[in-house]
Order: structure tokens, then C-alpha cells, then sequence
């Protein structure tokens, strides 16, 4: 019986990971996302006729000079103190 048991929850399993890896390989849907009104963050458009790898690079190097740029901003002077 528990033999049973350890393969059916091992046949559960695969078939969980094999789905989860199938979506992950055929890409899925697109998800757009856009800034809200007022913040200064840029959304990072990737090259299309990169490879994966380069546009993963392109955007991580998007982000990073994104919060670098917000980091620099002057904090506004907030009032309470």
C-alpha cells in the first residue's frame, strides 16, 4: 500500500512539473504592464530581434540604470518635522 501511495504521489508529481515546463517553454501569453501616472519608472522594451539571453541582459540593465536614476532624485522635503 505504500508502495501505491509513493508512486502515485511521483506519477502526480511529473505530470504537475511536465505542464508547469510545457507552458514555460511554448512562452504563454504576453503581460503588459505599464507605469502609473506621475512615477518616473520606464518599462523596458526588449530588442525583437535579440536572443533570449540578450534581452534578458538589455532589461536588467534597464531596471538597474532605472533605480539608479530614482535613487539619485532629491527626496521631496516632507513638512512634519
Amino acid at each position: 500500500m505504500r508502495i501505491i501511495f509513493g508512486v502515485l504521489s511521483l506519477l502526480v508529481v511529473a505530470v504537475v512539473v511536465g505542464t508547469l515546463a510545457k507552458k514555460q517553454l511554448t512562452g504563454g501569453s504576453t503581460i503588459s504592464v505599464s507605469p502609473q501616472s506621475g512615477s518616473d519608472v520606464t518599462v523596458p522594451t526588449p530588442l525583437p530581434g535579440a536572443t533570449a539571453q540578450q534581452q534578458n541582459q538589455q532589461i536588467q540593465q534597464q531596471i538597474r540604470q532605472s533605480l539608479e536614476t530614482s535613487m539619485q532624485q532629491a527626496r521631496p522635503a516632507s513638512g512634519d518635522q
